[in-house]
């Protein structure tokens, strides 16, 4: 079932309640679904998110708009708001998202001893739950979720299909961890001698703060001692490696194929772009930007823009780039001016008086 469209529609007025704003035109216009610019019909509600995306779609079809300015060139009715993509994804979750009422427990759910469980959660067929573990209020907990004993879920919280949170780990509120994902799996520690590895126990755990998202297939190992923490806010893309005993700051993005080594503590309001990978042991600071493919083998202060491999600061990385394209051409001139460089010395090599000769020859 798509939820972008309503059997029953709303009105900017409705939309004002929600998101605030200024509304231009009529305030009754009614929308059914949401759309992009590009896509809209009559009965879509879409945004401008920048003057630019305007200039892509010079005349949408949709029913109204939210725009950050009125746009008078326009006559469709529009929704002045200081932010349109925020406003969108507030209408998309006050109107489009149905609540789910509560559907109990399950009886297939199997359950160690000293287990509590919170008012109004949906705990779905074949969820596991070990000994001594403690769900909150209205938690969701989808077929085939496994959480291990000692563990703890805050309310509001969904663990969608196949999620695994092993022993010892604590899930704050309204944490989202979407399917595959494993949360307190053995970090990678291995100690060698006389040419074999030695298996280093892993006893520590795993704190996933309130508000965090996790999607799928990430995997957030536990720690050798301690905790692997991700904090409040934070949102983590599809197939992300977090090891063990790495700190994860407040309302950082993390996008997907990100790996993060053991021990790497990183600031908030951190963004690491697609594959990119950081070595462990090192610091990254507040603020900082991680370009996508990015190779980090060394600490990051904060506000800083990195990229490369090894990374470096963003003008630097950008210069490295630019010059790798034009390698061939370099090589090129290289190998001439060797070329000239050995007539060169092999002129001055040559006995006085040969050379003289030769220039003598040269003149008639």
């Amino acid at each position: 079932m798509a939820f972008s469209r309503l059997s029953t529609p709303i009105t900017l007025a409705d939309i004002r309640q929600v998101v605030g704003g200024t509304v231009h035109g009529d305030e009754h216009t009614r929308i059914y679904e949401l759309a992009s610019l590009a896509e809209a019909t009559p009965e879509s509600l879409s945004f401008v998110a920048s003057e630019k995306a305007l200039k892509a779609v010079p005349e949408p079809r949709a029913a109204a708009l939210l725009v950050h300015r009125h746009l008078p060139n326009l006559s469709l009715p529009q929704l002045v708001v200081h932010h349109p993509l925020l406003a969108f994804a507030r209408v998309a979750q006050h109107f489009f998202i149905p609540p789910s009422p509560p559907r109990g427990i399950s009886k297939d759910l199997v359950q160690g001893t000293d287990v509590t469980i919170g008012p109004d959660v949906s705990i779905w067929p074949f969820v596991t739950l070990g000994d001594r573990v403690t769900i909150g209020a209205r938690v969701t907990l989808y077929p085939g979720v496994f959480v291990g004993s000692d563990c703890t879920i805050g309310d509001d919280s969904v663990l969608y299909p196949n999620v695994v949170v092993r022993e010892g780990c604590t899930i704050g509120s309204r944490v989202i961890i979407h399917s595959g994902t494993v949360i307190g799996a053995d970090g990678f520690g291995y100690v060698q001698h006389e040419g074999r590895h030695h298996k280093i126990p892993q006893l520590g755990g795993v704190v996933i703060e309130d508000d965090v998202e996790l999607g799928a297939n990430v995997t957030v190992d536990r720690a050798t001692l301690g905790v692997t923490r991700v904090k409040q806010g934070t949102k983590v893309d599809n197939l992300v490696q977090i090891a063990h005993n790495v700190t994860v700051g407040e309302h950082c993005i993390i996008v997907a194929q990100v790996g993060i080594a053991g021990s790497t503590t990183i600031g908030h309001h951190v963004m690491i772009g697609g594959q990119a990978g950081l070595s462990d042991h090192i610091q990254i600071g507040d603020y900082v930007m991680i370009a996508a493919k990015a190779g980090v083998n060394r600490s990051v202060e904060s506000n800083q823009v990195v990229g490369g491999i090894p990374a470096l600061p963003r003008e630097r990385a950008l210069k490295v780039q630019g010059v790798f394209h034009h390698l061939p051409e370099l090589h090129q001139l290289v190998r001439n001016l060797e070329q000239r460089v050995a007539a060169l010395e092999a002129h001055t090599k040559e006995p006085p008086a040969k050379r003289a000769s030769r220039a003598l020859k040269t003149r008639r």
